[in-house]
């Protein structure tokens, strides 16, 4: 795309935060908007799926007959950032997926395990290292996956420090990650107001291409 030009970014619109993404993704200087219907994704040159639940989405991509066209814009290489839900179905593999009944875009080389740092009340906070990010990042993580496995060519960007959470079990977990212009993290960046740079990071990444 033009570099000086703002880029036209979708957000999947069909459940969670929603008009947080819209905001952050206006405020890092791209032109945002709900995308709802397969022909919204048509002059995209981004796209963010955001949180929710995952099963719920993936049910509702089907639903609104968004799978298959998402899908096919992605592997074509319309850039992606995913948070948590988006993180789960941009990956490669969910583990039990399946039976959860989630299809996953096939976009990200990896494995994620859903509500891996537990159920709602096990939500927490942390300060992490982002790697292409001036400064500590304030992570938000309700219900997170975590990456279990990653292919070769995919780039850890965040990982949970030991400093970062009392769980010994979430430490070195892997909660953000790239591949090529498919981004994702375990956690949410457009919770944090005011403070928009993991989306600026993607917005670079789109201008890019």
């Amino acid at each position: 795309m033009d570099g000086a030009a703002a880029p036209v970014i979708g957000v999947l619109a069909l459940q969670g935060g929603v008009a947080e993404h819209l905001g952050a993704l206006d405020r890092s200087g791209a032109v945002a908007k709900p995308v709802r219907r397969p022909e919204e994704l048509a002059d995209l040159h981004g796209i963010v799926l955001p949180g929710g639940e995952s099963t719920t989405t993936s049910r509702l991509l089907h639903s609104f007959e968004l799978f298959e066209p998402l899908r096919q814009r992605i592997a074509d290489g319309l850039p992606a950032y995913g948070s948590c839900a988006g993180m789960v179905l941009l990956a490669g593999e969910v583990l039990g997926g399946a039976e959860a009944g989630i299809t996953p875009l096939g976009a990200l080389d990896m494995t994620v395990r859903r509500n891996a740092f537990g159920r709602q009340v096990d939500s927490f906070e942390a300060d992490l290292d982002f790697a292409g990010v001036d400064g500590p990042v304030h992570a938000v993580f309700i219900r997170a996956p975590w990456v279990e496995r990653i292919g070769p060519q995919v780039r850890v960007l965040a990982e949970v420090t030991p400093r970062a959470s009392d769980d010994p079990a979430a430490a070195g977990r892997i909660v953000a990650v790239q591949q090529g212009r498919v981004l994702a993290t375990s956690f949410h960046p457009e919770l944090v107001h005011g403070d928009e740079r993991v989306h600026r990071h993607f917005v670079q990444t789109v201008r890019a291409g």
